[in-house]
Order: structure tokens, then sequence, then C-alpha cells
């Protein structure tokens, strides 16, 4: 937020389907873990994002999401470890982002998991955080560096009071706890601006990028000015 500079880029998984065109994940991520192929999807996944994030200058890191079942499986670290070994990728250019309901099962083994991930130089970022279960006794707990400020704080913290100071108790929490913050859902320059006052240290939205294929985006991580002052 303080430098304009694009650090990280977060990869979006897309179907295009020959008849139907593009499929939002909404519609097949659901299906895929009924059926149990989201394991095998998250490893594709891995890899085409970290490989893609070998072209990108050295500053800027790739974020995956890793599906809450993939994430309780056996092999998901062994998955992480691959891609970062096949790709060449630089371990802490990669972040890996977890909602709460992939901690919710059993607590000794997500943080046998989180901290086998950390371990191999990985960063950690807890996605969507406020808007599920526990959130404090996660952070007690499990070793994360990031804590991403769900959207829905994002879009209602202009136009209500107790938003806003909900949010800025976010960036201070994380703040003493040596975490850094991301604002999701930025998509004006007034939200980036009053997440930059109440100490948010990066924001992502389509303020900043849209979602879109890779050949059409590697502009964004090679010199293109930022979009305000406060982007990131």
């Amino acid at each position: 937020m303080q430098t304009g500079r694009i650090t990280s880029c977060e990869a979006l998984l897309r179907w295009r389907h020959p008849e139907r065109g593009i499929v939002s994940p909404g519609e097949f991520i659901g299906i895929a873990e009924e059926v149990g192929l989201i394991a095998q999807i998250g490893r594709v996944v891995l890899e085409k994002a970290c490989r893609e994030a070998t072209h990108w200058p050295a500053s800027v890191s790739v974020a995956v999401n890793i599906s809450a079942i993939h994430f309780r499986g056996d092999a998901v670290v062994e998955d992480v470890a691959a891609a970062l070994e096949r790709t060449g990728l630089e371990p802490s250019r990669l972040v890996v982002e977890l909602t709460e309901s992939a901690l919710m099962q059993d607590d000794a083994l997500a943080l046998s998991t989180l901290t086998r991930l950390r371990d191999l130089g990985v960063r950690i970022a807890l996605d969507d955080f406020g808007t599920g279960y526990s959130s404090l006794s996660y952070l007690d707990r499990f070793p994360f560096d990031t804590l991403k400020i769900d959207r829905s704080f994002v879009n209602a913290m202009l136009h209500r009071r107790e938003t806003m100071q909900v949010v800025r108790a976010i960036c201070g929490l994380a703040a003493g706890l040596d975490l850094d913050t991301v604002g999701e859902g930025v998509d004006t320059p007034e939200k980036a601006e009053a997440l930059g006052a109440l100490g948010c240290r990066w924001s992502q939205g389509y303020l900043f990028g849209r979602p879109g294929p890779i050949d059409g985006f590697r502009h964004l991580t090679t010199g293109l000015p930022p979009v305000a002052d406060t982007a990131a």
C-alpha cells in the first residue's frame, strides 16, 4: 500500500468448457471434491502456478488456494514440495491460502501439516478471515504469515462505522501478532485508501487486476505503472 507495486498474484481456477465456455469454480469445485478429484486438480494447479511464477520478477510471489479436502489428505506437503522441486520456484515465493474450514476437524493434524509446510519455506495465509468460526483461537495455535480480510468487510466499511472498526481491529490484531494483512475485494480507490489508513499493508481486487488468462496477464508483473498511489 505504501509503494504502489504489485508484490503477489493469486492463481484462480477456471474451466474452459468446449460448449459452455468459462465455467466458474463455484460450479465444479464441489463436484470435484465429491468425486475425489480435488487433490489431483490441486496438484496440477500448484505446479502450473509455480511454473508460471518463475517467469515473473523475483519480488513477485504467487498465491494458491488449497482445498480443505486436499489439505486434510496425506500428501499435501509432498505435493507442494514436488511442485517447488519440479519448477525450481523459490519456496518463499509461494503463498498457500487456506480457509478456516480446512482447520476445523483435527487440530493436531492441521498443526503438523502447517508446520511441515512452513519448514519447506512457503508462506501461509488465512483466507476470508472473520467469516468463519473460532478465528482468534486459530491465530493462537497455528503458524500463519498473513490474514486476508474478507471482502464483505471491505465492501461495507465505507458505509458502516461498526464495520470500519472491525477492519481496524483486525489490522491492529495482525500487527500485534507480526502478521501481514491483505484487504480483499478492493475495486475502488476509496477502499484502497481507507485500508491503507487503517494499517492494512496490502490490497487485492479489481482495482489492480481482473481475472484473466496467463498470456494476457504477465505485463502486470513486468513494469506496469501503479493504478494509484495506494495500489499494491
